[in-house]
């Protein structure tokens, strides 16, 4: 029987390991206006339903007196709890014990809970705030990270994986993240880098701030690392939140359904207006996409960076969809390596999550430009057209104004096996703009015009009745109607619910090899 005195000792082993490192450094942690890590995960989850792995365990390193110093936990929370009313497993790092460093153990509890999410098919949400490995325990340290880089890459595609950078990350650190598939950040707290400001200085000479070099907004703008920044942790974990509700809880189940409150029949008719005439003026796509979705549902992700290609994910009639539009706001929507990279990585995550896709095309084509192709655009183009055509979710793509040379059979196009590809009455679908095809194609004729724009001018209105329109595309089945902009929303509907039941299986091979 245990005894009053066993019980009592037992809480106190308890309040000790939920003080972390004291209530100094807590007090510490609260001026830089950061929460703990059991006041993250206690905000984040569910009201009352974590429930802590290992909450007493300590280290067991005895170099440089560590061993006088053996504080529960050892320096990360992790366990599981629900986010609105679905499983969710967590680890979240304890910056005020060892400044949240990464030891034998602290690994040990992490891999813990990333094999049991793995298992039971359920997220896996990294809080992040570490100085990186924990010097005094060397090779172990190490040894650590890597055993945690490996389930990174054994959850990949199976669950998924969601990081936010809560307060420092170096080194070892922000490999972890990296791999993950989505990373968010807090403005002003929170900083990612292989190589601090002072390193770089005395290696290279160069003078950095934190911000400058690894703050919210070089990654999620510069980089592309984060996907995500918040103006504070708060709304940091709302947003992870709002994610999930998103996306299915492992590669086998479905996205979760909702229950619908917009009208599957509702025809925008301002859609009509919102794409112009002209086939050079801009346009914001993000009208587009919010009038065809259901009403406040498109939740977009890497806002800030490659910003020519939108990517996010909303809802037709409750059901989850991931999109994939070009923006003509930002270089007419052309595809470049950043947008490419962006696209492809967007695509591959709702394909391994079954996520349907919704593509919106307004393209002219890839950057010209030597620094593109000096720095690898055929490559890095390559992995969206190879994104898309791998891919084996429902892809549905609307084509609304252009779709000019390689970039429209990228873009889900139906050669790529999308399974429904629409075309508004003005889209112009051809090898290239209808005055670039006039002036290569007759350029004789034009020499030897008395009035070369008048002449050039009728070329290109006749260029664009006979090659640049939809109907040409939809007479050989690459285009599987012309759509009124106001029937789009309901026909995609229509559309999705019977892919419901679609089932696409590729060649049997280890995996392919995307150009990297």
């Amino acid at each position: 029987m245990t005894t009053d005195e066993e019980l009592e000792e037992l809480r106190e082993r308890k309040r000790e390991a939920e003080l972390g490192g004291g209530e100094e450094r807590i007090a510490k942690q609260h001026e830089k206006g950061k929460m703990t890590a059991r006041e993250r995960v206690e905000y984040f989850l569910d009201d009352g339903s974590f429930r802590e792995f290992d909450r007493l365990k300590t280290h067991r390193c005895t170099n440089f007196e560590m061993d006088e110093r053996q504080p529960y936990g050892d320096g990360v929370v992790t366990g599981y709890g629900e986010v609105d009313g679905r499983q969710v497993f967590v680890f979240a790092h304890d910056f005020t014990v060892f400044g949240g460093s990464l030891g034998e153990a602290f690994a040990e509890k992490v891999c813990k809970v990333m094999d049991r999410a793995i298992e039971t098919g359920a997220p896996i949400v990294g809080l992040n705030d570490s100085a990186g490995a924990r010097i005094q325990e060397g090779i172990d340290s190490l040894a650590g990270y890597a055993d945690i880089f490996h389930r990174n890459q054994k959850a990949s595609g199976v669950v998924p994986q969601i990081s936010a950078i809560m307060g420092p990350c170096a080194g070892g650190a922000v490999y972890s993240p990296a791999i993950t598939d989505f990373v968010f950040m807090v403005e002003d707290t929170s900083h990612m880098f292989i190589t601090g400001p002072d390193v770089i200085e005395t290696v290279t000479g160069e003078e950095v701030g934190f911000e400058e070099l690894g703050g919210a907004r070089t990654h999620t703008t510069e980089s592309g690392v984060a996907h995500f920044s918040a103006a504070d942790e708060e709304r940091a974990l709302d947003d992870i939140r709002r994610l999930l509700s998103y996306l299915p809880a492992n590669n086998v189940e479905d996205p979760p359904r909702v229950e619908p409150w917009d009208d599957p029949d509702r025809r925008d008719e301002e859609l009509a207006d919102v794409v112009p005439s002209e086939p050079r003026k801009p346009y914001d796509m993000v009208d587009v996409v919010d009038r065809v979705l259901d009403t406040d549902s498109f939740f977009e992700v890497g806002e800030g960076f490659a910003r020519n290609l939108v990517t996010g994910f909303g809802r037709l009639d409750g059901r989850s969809v991931g999109v994939v539009a070009n923006q003509p706001r930002v270089n007419a929507g052309t595809l470049d390596i950043e947008s490419s990279l962006k696209g492809a990585r967007f695509v591959r995550f709702c394909d391994a999550f079954n996520v349907p896709i919704l593509t919106f095309v307004d393209v002219p084509g890839f950057m010209p430009g030597t620094d593109q192709e000096h720095d690898g655009i055929i490559k890095h183009g390559a992995k969206l057209l190879y994104a898309y055509s791998e891919a084996t979710v429902p892809l549905l793509t609307v084509i609304t104004r252009k779709a000019y040379g390689g970039a429209y059979d990228v873009m889900a196009s139906k050669h790529l096996e999308a399974d429904v590809n629409y075309a508004w009455p003005g889209a112009e679908i051809a090898v290239m703009g209808p005055k670039g095809a006039v002036n290569v194609l007759y350029s004789d004729e034009l020499e030897a015009a008395d009035d070369v724009e008048s002449r050039r001018e009728e070329l290109i209105e006749g260029y664009r009745d006979t090659f640049a329109n939809p109907y040409t595309a939809a007479e050989r089945g690459f285009v599987d109607d012309v759509l009124e902009p106001q029937e789009t929303r309901p026909r995609l509907i229509r559309d999705l619910r019977m892919l419901e039941s679609k089932r696409a299986d590729g060649p049997d091979r280890k995996h392919g090899n995307i150009p990297l």
